[in-house]
């Protein structure tokens, strides 16, 4: 290896061979499978669709966990109603745990208040969120679900490279732009040789409760599209909900009814 490594191997034109540099969870921990939710922009839906995915894979009976990574905007506890403080012992940093059995860490549930904004530079973010697998006492968990922040910078890139990411599953909405969002997604998936699940259109469209019609508030879905280009094995689509906005919003997430995200729970479970 030369000398002044950044250990960034997606950007070296060194030809040292690719050096792990995944780190080791904590010991008292065994988390089997990891799956990271992304989107190239924010306000899509990501921390939704990690929560129904988490609860879906919680039904099944399988022991499954959140390791929210978006530190300057974490939503995970509001959506599971969790407002108790992160706990500790010499062992490392306990985990909540939601009414259902959905083991969380989020930044949320260490600060004195909700409210309170986190001001770190690009790197004690990065660094946080890789203590959130070294230090926090998982225990055994089937499937751990990382909610990343958007975009392709510091922390989705120590994801990818410190934890065993074995998919990622891209959200999006249905406008124009997306085509260039799912685009950079997956091609940071491709330089750190992570497979794309599966594609999640969130606000696809609004079905009246009266005439079943669906309307498509924010223009027809070019979803269909993006999977045929990007070879995207899965699409699943999740509609204006109120009831589900409304789960999340009280805090139920666990309480939700609908089977949008079915298709891309068989996906991961297989």
């Amino acid at each position: 290896m030369s000398g002044g490594c950044n250990h960034d191997c997606a950007s070296c034109s060194q030809k040292c061979g690719k050096e792990s540099l995944q780190a080791e969870c904590n010991a008292f921990s065994k988390v089997k499978n990891v799956y990271a939710v992304v989107s190239g922009k924010g306000g899509v839906g990501k921390s939704l669709v990690t929560s129904l995915l988490a609860v879906n894979m919680n039904r099944k009976g399988y022991k499954t966990a959140i390791l929210d990574a978006d530190i300057t905007g974490p939503s995970i506890p509001k959506a599971f109603g969790l407002t108790e403080r992160a706990t500790g012992s010499e062992r490392g940093i306990d985990p909540a745990v939601t009414k259902q059995g959905v083991k969380v860490m989020s930044v949320n549930l260490l600060l004195e208040n909700d409210t309170d904004p986190v001001v770190w530079r690009g790197p004690v973010i990065a660094g946080t969120v890789k203590q959130f697998w070294t230090d926090v006492v998982w225990g055994d968990v089937d499937y751990m679900f990382v909610d990343m922040p958007p975009g392709t910078g510091d922390v989705p890139l120590t994801v990818f490279q410190s934890l065993p990411i074995k998919g990622i599953i891209i959200v999006t909405s249905p406008q124009d732009l997306v085509s260039m969002i799912v685009s950079k997604a997956v091609k940071m998936a491709n330089l750190m040789d992570i497979p794309v699940l599966a594609l999640v259109e969130n606000y696809s469209y609004f079905e009246c409760p009266d005439c079943k019609n669906r309307h498509y508030i924010y223009g027809e879905s070019k979803a269909e599209e993006i999977v045929e280009e990007y070879g995207i094995p899965n699409l699943a689509r999740i509609p204006i909900h109120k009831p589900l906005a409304e789960a999340e919003d009280k805090g139920e997430i666990e309480s939700y009814v609908g089977d949008w995200l079915d298709g891309v729970t068989s996906a991961i479970e297989k």
